[in-house]
């Protein structure tokens, strides 16, 4: 079968990308195009893209020496992707990715040249688009420096950034905060998020202190008559703007000589990364942050996948 349809092959004029595959996985994957073309009646240019995405997969099986299909592991795909997405790759290319991967994987095995299809239980790429850059912790450590002490607009933004790291608000949330939203003393504050849901958030100390010594010291001298009960104003009186507080963020972050890519919920990103690193329980998470489906959460444990890793080799009897 397979001889007979490169036959059929070298007869169309594909152009296919020239690949450097494996002799017997390039006989795989030409059957694989020709069952495409012939059985499924797929477009010159979706077979193109299937040709060009499994000759990547190929040739990454090939850099980390596995030796033939039948001995990939479902591990191996998951860092392939990890290493495509790494390459720049968008959540919709490495999504397609793993649908040429899972059809090709599929079609071996109802062909009878695989015994089990490793592709069934991989979850689609498409939960790793919300998540973008999350700082490490000295990353953090060197933001949370950067504002100045000794004015009153550095011991605003310093309470700013300590209260976004230390609670994983939302942007939207944190410019809504009123100082009756506060409880300094039991250490918590109350949010509103999506859909008007009230929830209670605990700070850590330094949190605590930042926010302390910006209400004792200089909020007062802010106060107009415009947004009295907000808990941060601007130097005009008036609730900071959700673009503003992201111009903030950035410029604070250029100061700090971070290059990762970083949006406006940078820092709630790695507040919810950095508690699950250590240990916490998902669905704890899922309440500080405030979602309604713990599945929203779950793509935060994606992001720490080394460690995960190494927690298995450290626990698991044949880890």
């Amino acid at each position: 079968m397979i001889e007979e349809e490169k036959t059929i092959n070298r007869g169309e004029n594909t152009n296919f990308p020239s690949e450097n595959l494996f002799p017997k996985e390039n006989l795989f994957v030409e059957e694989f195009l020709n069952y495409l073309n012939i059985e499924r009646g797929l477009s010159l240019n979706t077979r193109k893209s299937y040709r060009s995405d499994l000759g990547r997969f190929v040739g990454y099986l090939r850099k980390i020496g596995k030796a033939g299909l039948e001995r990939v592991r479902r591990d191996e795909i998951i860092d392939y992707l990890m290493e495509e997405k790494k390459r720049g790759l968008s959540p919709r290319s490495l999504s397609r990715h793993l649908v040429s991967i899972r059809m090709f994987f599929r079609f071996l095995t109802a062909e009878g040249y695989l015994r089990q299809d490793v592709t069934e239980v991989i979850e689609s790429p498409r939960l790793w688009k919300v998540l973008p850059e999350v700082l490490s912790d000295s990353e953090v450590v060197r933001l949370l420096e950067q504002p100045d002490p000794a004015t009153p607009l550095g011991r605003r933004d310093k309470a700013i950034l300590e209260l976004f790291y230390a609670s994983g608000l939302r942007v939207s949330e944190l410019v809504k905060l009123k100082v009756d939203d506060l409880n300094l003393s039991a250490g918590f504050i109350r949010c509103w998020g999506k859909g008007s849901r009230e929830r209670i958030v605990p700070l850590g100390s330094k949190a605590r202190q930042a926010i302390s010594e910006y209400l004792d010291r200089d909020r007062a001298d802010f106060v107009k008559k415009v947004d009295p009960e907000i808990l941060f104003l601007s130097v005009r009186g008036r609730a900071l703007s959700r673009q503003w507080l992201w111009k903030l963020i950035k410029k604070y972050i250029a100061r700090a000589g971070i290059q990762k890519s970083v949006g406006p919920h940078t820092l709630r990103h790695s507040f919810a990364t950095h508690l699950l690193g250590r240990g916490a329980d998902l669905r704890v998470v899922q309440e500080l942050l405030g979602h309604a489906n713990i599945v929203t959460t779950q793509i935060y444990t994606h992001v720490d996948g080394d460690r995960l890793k190494q927690v298995h080799r450290r626990f698991h009897p044949r880890g």
